[in-house]
């Protein structure tokens, strides 16, 4: 079965080719360019495609690719808001994804966010490169005895909360559907406005649906701690932008740490460096000195490619021969 992967750096080109090996019945196909509606007819074809995180699969986007006779899609992540799944099973294009890579990758990640940021790693950096070895404006806090706040307690916000409380902190989850070995881990649930307004610390691992948009929006924003710290590694969406710019003017939040953007799809994983910054809402973020934005790399780790690799290509050996393949439903 022919395969053509989208959006495909270096990087990954390496892992599925590695990868490729133990599966010779797929024949495998790159593209550097991020799938769109103008170049889906590049799939004119392959049977298969393979597409990252910010390759919209819209409507009319589906509609080119079955027209060329795409069958099945994998997406080489674990969220799928990307994928309008009504069009996709109206069209009969089975969607399968990597429900889980590695889930260190991304909680550690969120954790590296949180000790910059406290102890303003990023400033201390730059300060001391320039000869100024001076501790003003550089004050942090103890992160043990802290209360860390935890929305989603999948398999990333389970192993992000057992990290936090390796530092000593109190930790606290919202999800519908506690994790019974949390809770045996001594971490309480409790409902979304009662662990905002008691945590030093918040930190987004849920998916992105409609009843999670804008999750942290102005009214969220306002029943956390005066200068308490939020760390976003799920999606960008989650977060109303403009209220974030908002509450860090007025000082409601005091550190924030994004490896994921709203509007990041035109953006991440693509040097820009060359050229004029035309996101001013991105720019605006960047003036802060209280926020650290990273390029949705959370997931980045050799140990995450080879399994996002691996995953990817045994889902589609296994669609082919119509094994349970993490198949997404509509």
């Amino acid at each position: 079965m022919k395969v053509l992967l989208f959006s495909c750096q270096p990087y990954d080109r390496a892992s599925f080719v590695q990868a490729g090996t133990a599966f010779p019945a797929l024949e495998l196909h790159f593209s550097q360019a991020p799938l769109t509606a103008s170049n889906a007819a590049l799939a004119k074809g392959f049977a298969a495609i393979c597409t990252f995180v910010n390759d919209p699969l819209d409507a009319a986007t589906l509609q080119i690719l079955h027209a060329g006779g795409t069958q099945v899609i994998a997406l080489r992540c674990a969220g799928f808001n990307q994928v309008d799944l009504q069009a996709a099973q109206a069209l009969g294009i089975s969607i399968v994804r990597v429900p889980a890579y590695s889930p260190y990758a991304v909680a550690e990640h969120a954790v590296g966010l949180i000790l910059a940021l406290n102890r303003r790693l990023h400033r201390a950096f730059n300060r001391t490169r320039e000869g100024d070895f001076s501790l003003h404006g550089l004050l942090g806090f103890d992160l043990h005895g802290k209360t860390c706040g935890v929305i989603g307690t999948g398999a990333i916000g389970l192993v992000f909360a057992r990290i936090m409380q390796g530092f000593g902190c109190h930790v606290v989850a919202c999800d519908p559907a506690p994790s019974a070995e949390l809770q045996a881990l001594n971490v309480s649930y409790t409902p979304l406005p009662e662990l905002l307004a008691c945590s030093d610390i918040v930190s987004l691992h849920c998916p992105l649906t409609e009843d999670t948009h804008h999750l942290i929006n102005p009214t969220r924003l306002a029943l956390m701690k005066p200068g308490a710290m939020l760390i976003n590694t799920g999606r960008g969406a989650l977060v109303d932008t403009q209220a974030l710019i908002a509450a860090l003017k007025c000082g409601q939040l005091g550190h924030v740490g994004l490896d994921v953007y709203e509007e990041e799809a035109s953006l991440f994983f693509a040097d820009h460096s060359d050229l004029p910054l035309q996101d001013d809402v991105l720019a605006r973020l960047l003036t802060f000195p209280n926020v650290i934005i990273t390029a949705h790399q959370a997931f980045f780790t050799q140990e995450a490619i080879s399994a996002i690799a691996d995953t990817t290509l045994n889902n589609l050996h296994d669609w082919q021969q119509g094994l349970p393949c993490n198949q997404v439903q509509g």
